[in-house]
């Protein structure tokens, strides 16, 4: 059978299946959220959450999913009642873990193109407080001219703008009908640019002052950050291997890691309304987030870019092969906790960090992700530049030196990035006789410097790096001897 709430009332649910299904009265829990997006990552995190908190007794609202484009349809969250089986599996604390758990904080899924007037609907209910996103990155922009009036709006913050404009008509501009506006696109400060566009478009419509004033004083537009693996909908013989453990079919089952972090900009209104944050340490409201935002920029992401060149050069394909050899996993543990770690240019305990950093070496030993190295390499010298340059330089500063291996991450991207032939404007490298793909805008650039390779010229070009790299004490020695 499939999951839904009529399989879970009939009870053929094989009570000695080690799985979490929900409370009985959540069915019953007014709609207090309204969510862009169907996407896994907001399933296997805020609706995580959401659920978790439910289950605990202290937030006690459902979510209403708005399905943002035309593209298919709701049937499987109609078909299932919004339920929906999220796995995690991963490694916490050095011991493996792994628990599923039927999610019900989803109430009701609405595809915007078809039924705008009900989202609108949703806009005069007492109960709404929140509204989450997650449209991607390109979400977040602005349209202009787009039609707020007569039906659905095309784009993201036109279609919120819309929302608001309904709430603040019905509540006539009350500052209690205010909401909590929490995207989660990783684009950094999505709430200040979201909330950007937004009096933009309500200029751009010629919107009353009082409704600008209420947007501005009445709303809270949270930056925040998500950090969770949820690598999409698995495979249909993954999935079919879960469902039979488990007893029932889902179609709309995810896998996750175990890991999960969500920091929200805000003060006491926005804790207030976040009701559901106490029920899981991952979630984190706090006035300044820039602290969790550099641990996962430098530890996380830095890691992997200085790890991806080097470990693919030596034969490795996957990241949880390349931490199960333990002289690679002890060189990359030393990078981040003591080179890394010592480099981020912002003050914080160095005990945050390295309880952080060690929290991302078991999530890079996770055996149930696949995290392909050719994937991180995609855009390599952007991420080096934006995530690793500074923490070079900062390091480098402190201690009046190069870090050491840093020094030979640096020289595996630089061979990476010798790209031997180019066809169609793609280039190519060798690792042992086999061809892999340059995917970095700065392919062409290395494919001619490395016809007469200057290791110092490279260095020096403050238009690939953001300045003279040269200047930084050791490196270009250091870099040297590992090229």
């Amino acid at each position: 059978m499939r999951l839904s709430k009529k399989f879970l009332e009939s009870g053929t649910l094989n009570p000695s299946i080690p799985l979490q299904t929900p409370p009985a009265d959540v069915f019953s829990y007014p709609e207090k959220v309204l969510q862009f997006g169907t996407g896994v990552l907001q399933r296997g995190l805020c609706d995580f959450y959401i659920d978790k908190a439910n289950r605990a007794g202290i937030f006690k609202g459902r979510v209403v999913v708005v399905k943002s484009t035309s593209k298919g349809g709701a049937d499987a969250f109609d078909e299932q009642d919004g339920l929906y089986t999220h796995s995690i599996k991963g490694i916490e604390d050095g011991v493996a873990k792994e628990e599923n758990i039927i999610n019900s904080s989803i109430s009701r899924t609405i595809t915007a193109s078809k039924d705008w007037d009900a989202i609108l609907a949703c806009a005069k209910s007492e109960d709404m407080q929140i509204v989450l996103s997650n449209t991607t990155e390109v979400g977040i922009s602005y349209v202009a001219n787009d039609p707020i009036a007569n039906g659905c709006p095309n784009s993201f913050p036109a279609k919120l703008l819309a929302f608001l404009h309904a709430r603040f008509t019905h509540f006539q501009g009350s500052a209690s009908s205010g909401m909590v506006i929490v995207p989660t696109e990783l684009i950094i400060n999505n709430g200040d640019k979201l909330k950007e566009i937004v009096l933009k478009l309500a200029a751009d419509h010629g919107l009353s002052a009082d409704f600008v004033a209420w947007l501005n004083n009445a709303n809270h537009f949270c930056n925040s950050l998500v950090d969770r693996i949820v690598p999409g909908s698995p495979d249909a013989a993954t999935n079919a291997e879960i469902c039979a453990k488990l007893g029932y079919e889902d179609s709309l089952l995810i896998i996750s890691e175990v890991y999960s972090l969500w920091a929200i900009q805000g003060g006491a209104k926005v804790k207030e309304v976040l009701s559901f944050a106490p029920a899981d340490k991952g979630v984190i409201i706090a006035e300044d987030i820039e602290i969790y935002r550099e641990l996962k920029l430098r530890l996380l992401n830095g890691t992997h870019t200085l790890l991806c060149g080097m470990s693919f050069l030596l034969g490795f394909r996957i990241v949880k092969d390349v931490m199960a050899n333990g002289y690679l996993s002890k060189l990359i543990m030393n990078l981040m906790l003591s080179e890394l770690a010592l480099g981020i240019p912002y003050k914080m305990d160095f005990k945050v960090a390295d309880r952080f950093g060690r929290s991302v070496l078991d999530r890079f030993r996770n055996p149930f992700i696949n995290h392909k190295l050719i994937d991180i390499t995609v855009q390599y010298t952007t991420k080096m530049r934006m995530r690793n340059v500074p923490l070079l330089v900062n390091y480098a500063k402190n201690f009046g030196k190069a870090p050491e291996l840093f020094c030979m991450g640096f020289a595996a991207y630089l061979q990476f990035m010798h790209a031997v032939k180019e066809e169609n404007g793609k280039y190519y490298g060798d690792s042992n006789g086999e061809a892999y793909p340059i995917q970095c805008d700065y392919a062409p650039y290395f494919y001619e410097a490395w016809k007469n390779f200057d290791l110092k010229k490279v260095l020096a070009d403050k238009e690939l790096w953001g300045e003279d790299l040269t200047k930084v004490p050791g490196f270009v020695e250091g870099v040297s001897k590992y090229i």
